[in-house]
């Protein structure tokens, strides 16, 4: 199991920045993937970005405004977001999966992608 807690949500107006935090504890199994999805109210749970050893993913609507990233030496994964929009506003989740049927791997099944292990969300909240 994997322990994830997200943090660094918050509210800003629209066109501003946000980085959010994943604290990533591997207890008895090290994440082949970890990646950051959002959920609207009334939405579907949607993907925003994955990353494993050889490459990232990102959603069409965040390509070239948001960077996932990790810190193996800190075990945090990151998600920076630039260009806030309204519509990117949700409780955003941080997962992890140590398999191979995962959304690194083109899962795209919604609402869990193939993630095994997700943390409770940290809230986003965009301004116009």
């Amino acid at each position: 199991q994997v322990q994830l807690v997200e943090s660094g949500g918050g509210s800003v107006q629209a066109g501003g920045s946000l980085r959010l935090s994943c604290a990533v504890t591997a207890n008895t199994w090290r994440p082949t993937c970890l990646g950051w999805f959002r959920q609207a109210p009334g939405k579907e749970r949607e993907a925003v970005a994955g990353i494993d050893n050889t490459r990232t993913t990102y959603a069409d609507s965040v390509r070239g405004r948001f960077t996932i990233s990790q810190d193996n030496a800190k075990n945090t994964l990151y998600l920076q977001m630039n260009s806030l929009k309204p519509e990117d506003s949700g409780i955003y989740y941080c997962a992890a999966d140590g398999g191979k049927s995962h959304f690194c791997s083109g899962n795209r099944q919604a609402p869990y992608y193939g993630m095994t292990d997700w943390g409770k969300g940290t809230l986003v909240t965009i301004s116009s």
